[in-house]
């Protein structure tokens, strides 16, 4: 029985260990090194096909992050952010949606208060235990290493909206099985 679609407008991710594997290099000049995997990339590329708008929720301020959201077209990154519930709530408020019309991805303890308030949400493989218990997919795959494209094809699948992105990407539907 397929599951019935939530109407998700706006997906929220995290970044340490959601979009990256969580590890945080420093350099000896004092610069923060990241590494996002190209494949998140273009998932959340495919969302704006689907009319979903993706946004960084992040506890931590990065420029590697600011940098990596302009390169994805995301317009909202909010970092620095120790209440994460109250700000997705907030920022629901401020695009006129329902926190049940939003998704939240996301991997440690920080992340589980606005995954219980998001209408679905998600985790990597190699999330906190508490986290999977609470998610509503947990991908098979770690943070940073295609998690977040893999979530959001499932949210895409269970939406209705997989075949509109295959069209907007001119992929054959023989190609996509």
């Amino acid at each position: 029985m397929a599951e019935t679609p939530l109407r998700i407008r706006l997906v929220v991710m995290d970044v340490d260990g959601t979009l990256t594997d969580g590890r945080i290099t420093y350099t000896a000049e004092g610069l923060e090194l990241k590494s996002f995997h190209a494949r998140d990339g273009a998932g959340i590329k495919l969302l704006p096909a689907a009319g979903i708008r993706p946004a960084i929720l992040s506890g931590r301020v990065s420029a590697a992050t600011t940098r990596r959201a302009a390169e994805l077209g995301i317009d909202i990154v909010l970092q620095g952010i120790g209440d994460k519930a109250g700000r997705l709530r907030e920022l629901c408020q401020e695009l006129a949606i329902d926190p049940l019309e939003a998704a939240f991805f996301g991997d440690d303890l920080g992340d589980i208060p606005p995954m219980r308030i998001a209408g679905w949400s998600a985790a990597p493989a190699d999330a906190a235990d508490e986290v999977r218990a609470v998610a509503s997919y947990v991908s098979r795959l770690g943070g940073g290493r295609g998690a977040v494209r893999d979530a959001i094809e499932v949210l895409l699948r269970r939406e209705g909206h997989w075949d509109r992105v295959l069209d907007a990407h001119d992929v054959p539907r023989e190609a996509a099985s």
